[in-house]
């Protein structure tokens, strides 16, 4: 099943299961992250939250009222949430899935305890 953040979570264009991920390198030689086939689309989508950032601001400076800006201080966390959201299952389905992968085939499962323990701790900041 494809997990679309653009509709649970409001992060337009972010499919993070679209592309085929595979481990290691890329055709650059670069670092493969689980983000890595979704690379421009979260850069999109950071950089229009920049924009409504930037938005907030400007209402502050303009003595906007209150509940306004609250408003958009909303909707901008609920932007950084789904890309966070998105971040962490393509960390899930790429970084600890490459370990279990790692573990079972080498019977050391430091591998994945080391990421699962990695995870649980991105959750944790996720949800403070």
């Amino acid at each position: 099943m494809s997990t679309d953040i653009t509709d649970p979570h409001g992060a337009a264009g972010l499919d993070a299961r679209s592309a085929s991920v595979t481990a290691g390198v890329d055709a650059t030689g670069g670092a493969h992250h689980g983000y890595s086939p979704s690379k421009d689309a979260y850069l999109k989508r950071l950089r229009r939250i920049e924009g409504q950032v930037r938005g907030i601001s400007k209402m502050v400076d303009d003595d906007k009222y209150c509940i306004d800006i609250l408003t958009q201080v909303a909707a901008a966390t609920k932007a950084l949430h789904a890309v966070s959201l998105g971040l962490l299952e393509d960390h899930m389905g790429h970084c600890v899935a490459d370990a279990a992968r790692e573990s079972r085939d080498t019977g050391n499962d430091e591998a994945v305890q080391a990421k699962v323990a990695e995870a649980t701790a991105a959750i944790a900041r996720l949800m403070r």
